[in-house]
């Protein structure tokens, strides 16, 4: 009877390394979808980078609102650093095998750092609330100090909802198969494969992202609704379009984030939906990441004329060195 439990232990816990299916398809296609990922994530890194440096050294930009800008940029920086190095090599074929560890390491950042954008987004959305709804008390209200711990609890919250989830995922045991059907280590795609019950994981899942979810709609949600209706109460049409322009690119982006993470997050199971779920995912780890930076910079005209002087700079200096 013991020689029978030590088996079964031992098979639960013989699979340490797993491989990352990816996309199957042709070679061509491979290699197509290789050169897209990397040409995106070269670009994601350029611009979120770019943004964090011009905010850093023009002192017209060291307000609130480009204070969470920069929190954000460096945020999906080590967001999809996290995921898409790797997921190249799983593409290509060159290094498909993931160990548990790391595993469950990539999905902890991951689903950490995604918590912490939605509590960004959030604070985001308080900011521009008060910067419309109380303009002449904004500077007092949303000072540096403020804004610094909103962006400190928004970090401290993402990772401290993730934990419990995560250490629930870290006792399930494995027996085999072990090719998850995504192209990173994805929560769904993983526990589909654990020879463990799963429904409480499934649950925690659920009840973690809608918790998370949950919060930082409402708080975006409630701020738009009195925004919106600040704005309908202006007496001009330029005062309107002065005001939406300052929330048009936060709202842009917060509609993109949050339809990709309702989607893939806040439902009771998923098991049935891996291959849609991998496909939305590259909304959320490469798309999003990279169209953030562009969204921010083509709607601010502070942002657009701060990088025009680097750009104008730059070009100056190449010019004095060729002479």
């Amino acid at each position: 009877m013991d020689v029978l439990a030590g088996t079964k232990i031992r098979n639960q816990t013989s699979v340490q390394e797993f491989i990352l299916l990816g996309f199957p398809g042709t070679w061509y296609f491979q290699m197509s979808l290789a050169g897209v990922f990397s040409v995106m994530f070269f670009l994601m890194i350029l611009r979120n980078v770019s943004i964090i440096a011009v905010v850093r050294t023009h002192r017209r930009l060291h307000t609130p609102m480009y204070f969470f800008l920069c929190n954000l940029s460096f945020l999906e920086i080590w967001y999809t650093t996290a995921c898409v190095p790797k997921a190249i090599d799983v593409i290509l074929g060159t290094n498909q095998t993931i160990s548990f560890t790391v595993c469950l390491l990539q999905l902890f950042i991951l689903l950490s750092l995604g918590a912490t954008e939605c509590f960004l987004l959030a604070a985001m959305a308080y900011d521009r609330y008060l910067a419309i709804c109380h303009p002449l008390r904004y500077s007092s209200l949303m000072n540096g100090t403020f804004s610094a711990q909103l962006a400190f609890l928004s970090w401290l919250c993402g990772f401290l909802a993730i934990s419990v989830l995560v250490s629930l995922i870290s006792r399930l045991s494995f027996c085999g198969p072990n090719v998850i059907n995504h192209f990173i280590c994805d929560i769904h795609s993983w526990i589909a494969l654990s020879c463990t019950d799963t429904h409480l994981v499934e649950l925690a899942t659920f009840i973690d992202s809608f918790i998370v979810v949950m919060i930082s709609c409402v708080i975006t949600l409630v701020s738009y609704i009195y925004i919106i209706a600040t704005i309908l109460r202006l007496p001009s049409a330029e005062g309107w379009q002065k005001a939406f322009s300052t929330c048009s690119a936060h709202l842009t982006v917060v509609t993109i984030w949050y339809s990709s993470a309702i989607f893939i997050f806040v439902k009771p199971s998923a098991k049935d939906t891996l291959d849609l779920n991998k496909t939305v995912s590259i909304l959320s780890t490469i798309v999003t990441p990279l169209l953030n930076p562009f969204i921010y910079t083509l709607r601010n005209k502070e942002v657009k004329e701060a990088l025009g002087k680097i750009v104008r700079g730059m070009l100056s200096d190449f010019r004095k060195a060729r002479v």
